[in-house]
């Protein structure tokens, strides 16, 4: 008989993390561990190795080896996050995608909190209310929410935030490109799934350097945001009058 499939898969891509990887594969299997699903299916941690050159990559195989739920995959380069996750997607096989970085900034907890609003929405984004970094990286990602929702109109305060759960039909249905997911919410939105958004906790990086500045994330967000508008008015939306007849 065959082994059942994961009822979730957590998705981690991974730049240069090598300090943050051992506490957070510890927080995640406990926090997914305690949920009443894991008592009967399992779950999966897939981590994207996004070209590392600090050590992630050889401590990431040593914690696949470690756990029977980790899954450690390595980019021949870097390639960005749109990439890394786009992969992730394709190697999983969890009714439920968990997605979040590696940095620790994000409260592992806050998973639990989240999973019951998939009952009811297809994707369930996190906000980061009390948003704890520099007053720079807090003001170009204001500007660029700001700016995304005149375009967007997907009612999200925090597109940016890693936090977020994915029910598994949207990750098939979304064609990602270079730098669209930071606008998942407009996407799900566009080919007709439901989204909410919650507040969540977010820490200080205490770890490691973001890979984040205003030149990579304000402006090329909003450069990207044409390539969005663009294909908001041209996805195809039909339906079926009714059912065909067979004979």
């Amino acid at each position: 008989m065959s082994a059942p499939l994961p009822w979730a898969s957590v998705l981690v891509p991974v730049k240069d993390e090598v300090e943050n990887l051992t506490p957070l594969t510890d927080g995640l299997l406990k926090v997914m561990h305690s949920h009443p699903l894991s008592q009967s299916r399992p779950f999966e941690i897939i981590y994207i190795d996004d070209g590392s050159t600090d050590g992630s990559s050889e401590l990431l195989d040593r914690l696949a080896a470690e756990h029977r739920e980790v899954r450690t995959f390595h980019f021949d380069r870097n390639h960005g996050k749109t990439a890394a996750l786009d992969a992730a997607f394709k190697q999983s096989s969890g009714d439920i995608i968990v997605h979040i970085d590696a940095d620790l900034q994000q409260d592992n907890e806050d998973i639990l909190s989240m999973l019951p609003l998939t009952e009811r929405y297809d994707v369930v984004c996190g906000w980061r209310k009390d948003r704890q970094d520099n007053l720079v990286r807090k003001l170009s990602s204001r500007i660029a929410n700001f700016i995304r929702n005149i375009f967007t109109r997907d009612g999200i305060h925090d597109t940016g935030c890693p936090l977020k759960i994915f029910r598994r039909p949207v990750c098939e249905k979304l064609c990602l490109f270079e730098g669209l997911h930071r606008f998942f919410p407009a996407l799900a939105l566009m080919h007709g799934f439901t989204i909410t958004e919650v507040p969540v906790r977010h820490y200080p990086r205490l770890h490691g350097v973001s890979k984040f500045g205003v030149g990579n994330r304000l402006f090329k967000s909003l450069y990207d945001l044409i390539a969005v508008r663009w294909m908001h008015s041209r996805v195809l939306r039909y339906r079926f009058r009714s059912s065909p007849v067979t004979k």
